[in-house]
């Protein structure tokens, strides 16, 4: 088993879904399906098998899996994969014949069928199903609830079926072809999932017939019930409609996009592609950008018709491919593109989360930034960030990563004492001179590295004050951008900008760090203010609500300003007069 795979194996969901096992050079050789993919993926690499899965097990150098919302979905996945691909162990091991679909035949008085053979006939066919046990289950099942035709139209008298009610001989008894008609519109609605009528009148009877103490009819029409619902599990992998579609779904996080396009073809669901790339702009215009490229760069051969998220300009999709587009908001369509949403999450937190495993990874990554910035190996790096709003509830915190890795019992937070307003410089320099004096008088460990949340400003004011302590720890600046991701690394005397790769697991680590000192500012920052929104001093003000509050503190900047300004400065900062001498009478200095 190689590190890739070890690593993955720990990441799996639990989840149904279909999973693809490929050799050395990329080629899928299985396609199997599980209820459970965690369990289901980690038995091959555990245990012993039989000589067969053994070579194929000898075979795998990577997988993928593909997450769907249920079992039935898994399975009719799998089935497409194999007619697909018609991996060599699938043949070798599964019985690679094609599956059996169910059809209402195109007859003036139409039957219902088994078939493994799709035709252009004009016929209905609904399926695949998983085995032809189960089709003929299905069958039998529809045949009791609907008398189609069983006999041949040559027939001069009524045939066996007719006595058991399950054929209507409309021949021999001269039946109105708008019968059948109804019949098959009942029976579509039913195999595509809408059953509720039925099950309506079969619950109707069983209950009647219970009533009646006519038990064995009762128990027939119990399990009639139950049947059904294996009937009505929706089947987003298998679409009626026969189009080719490609489905768009993505997910962002960290800096990182990751694309989801699931290829349907005759109504099929049979492969997918996936890309995982650093975007620069609003997600939604590199999302654009990507759908360009993926029909022009990589030659992709343009569908009848594109899904896309409901958050993507359509006509903008549309000006670029020159198809069709459609944004569903309900129904199995919609859920196609949740399914493609939930698979680019998916992937892209697995992607996430083998760089945090990966010891190697995350400890070549602190090496080689202690390298590029020309100092020792930064074992311990210490970072810090402000948060506050409009000057009001000022918090800071301190994350440390030991080994490229969160260390979350040595995290620190501080409630600034000393500044007055939105001031990021004169807290950055309180939180350095208490974190770092009490870590002398204490004799604590010192970082070896120090990463500020912010540009030159914050790097000067923290080593400001370490010059001041004597002490002589690098700083960098994890610098952002004005979308707020992480953009470049500001080091040396004078600070320059430290040239790394987006892609490089350096780049990742400060991303990581960066992002958690500022969730762990933002969550103390909402606990603080939670306890005191905006100011106690203009709380329970008749006329002060929320929002005028926060016109107060956007013009002021703080409640000290306020209490300095006259009646009318109040007022013009889009309050109302009587509510601004409230204020001036609330914020009064008390006489003593």
């Amino acid at each position: 088993m190689n590190a890739t795979i070890k690593a993955k194996l720990e990441l799996l969901p639990d989840s149904p879904g279909c999973y693809q096992h490929k050799d050395k050079n990329g080629t899928i050789i299985y396609v199997g399906k599980a209820k459970n993919l965690k369990n289901r993926v980690r038995s091959y690499f555990h245990g012993s098998h039989d000589t067969k899965t053994e070579l194929l097990v000898s075979e795998i150098a990577d997988f993928e899996f593909i997450v769907t919302a249920s079992n039935i979905e898994a399975l009719l996945l799998e089935i497409n994969m194999i007619q697909e691909y018609k991996p060599k162990y699938n043949i070798m091991l599964k019985d690679d014949k094609s599956y059996p679909f169910i059809k209402i035949t195109n007859e003036k008085y139409p039957r219902l069928l088994i078939t493994r053979q799709v035709k252009k006939d004009g016929g209905h066919y609904f399926g695949p199903y998983p085995d032809v046990g189960a089709a003929n289950e299905i069958k039998h099942l529809l045949d009791r609830i609907f008398p189609l035709r069983k006999c041949s139209l040559h027939e001069k008298r009524v045939c066996f079926y007719y006595h058991i009610h399950q054929c209507l001989c409309p021949v021999v008894n001269h039946v109105d072809p708008q019968v059948y008609v109804d019949m098959v519109k009942e029976i579509t609605k039913f195999l595509t999932g809408d059953g509720h009528e039925i099950i309506d009148e079969m619950t109707a009877k069983m209950q009647k017939a219970a009533e009646k103490l006519e038990f064995e009819q009762a128990a027939e029409y119990r399990d009639i019930v139950k049947s059904i619902g294996i009937l009505r599990t929706k089947q987003r992998v298998r679409n009626l409609d026969n189009q080719d579609r490609d489905i768009f779904g993505y997910a962002v996080d960290k800096g990182w996009m990751c694309v989801q396009v699931f290829f349907v073809r005759q109504g099929k669901l049979i492969k997918r592609d996936v890309n995982m790339f650093p975007y620069y702009n609003e997600a939604e215009e590199d999302f654009l950008t990507y759908v360009g490229q993926f029909y022009q760069e990589k030659q992709h051969l343009l569908p009848k018709e594109i899904f896309i998220p409901s958050d993507i300009d359509k006509e903008s999709v549309e000006s670029i491919t020159k198809v069709k587009v459609f944004q569903p908001s309900r129904g199995e369509k919609k859920q196609l593109v949740l399914m493609a949403n939930k698979n680019a999450q998916v992937q892209l937190q697995q992607k996430f989360d083998l760089a945090e495993k990966s010891i190697e990874r995350t400890q070549g990554a602190v090496e080689n930034l202690g390298q590029i910035l020309g100092i020792p190996k930064p074992v311990r790096i210490e970072s810090f960030d402000n948060s506050n709003i409009m000057g009001t509830s000022p918090v800071s915190a301190m994350v440390v990563f030991i080994n490229g890795k969160p260390s979350k019992k040595d995290y620190r937070k501080y409630k600034i004492k000393t500044v007055v307003g939105a001031d990021d410089y004169a807290s950055m320099r309180e939180v350095i001179t208490r974190r770092y004096s009490r870590a002398m008088r204490e004799g604590t460990v010192l970082p070896d590295l120090i990463a500020m949340d912010g540009g030159a400003g914050q790097v000067h004011a923290a080593k400001a004050i370490l010059d001041e302590l004597g002490l002589d720890i690098p700083i960098a600046g994890m610098q952002k951008n004005d979308k707020h991701q992480t953009s470049e690394l500001l080091f040396g005397e004078p600070l320059e900008v430290v040239p790394l790769s987006r892609s490089s697991q350096e780049f990742f680590l400060l991303q990581r760090i960066q992002d958690e000192v500022h969730r762990f500012a933002i969550t103390f920052h909402r606990q603080v203010r939670g306890k005191n929104t905006f100011s106690s001093k203009l709380d329970g003000i008749a006329g002060l609500g929320p929002k005028r509050k926060q016109k107060l503190l956007m013009t002021f900047k703080n409640v000290k300003a306020i209490e300095e300004a006259s009646i009318q400065e109040v007022a013009e900062a889009g309050v109302p007069y009587d509510v601004a001498e409230r204020v001036k009478n609330k914020l009064a200095p008390e006489e003593k």
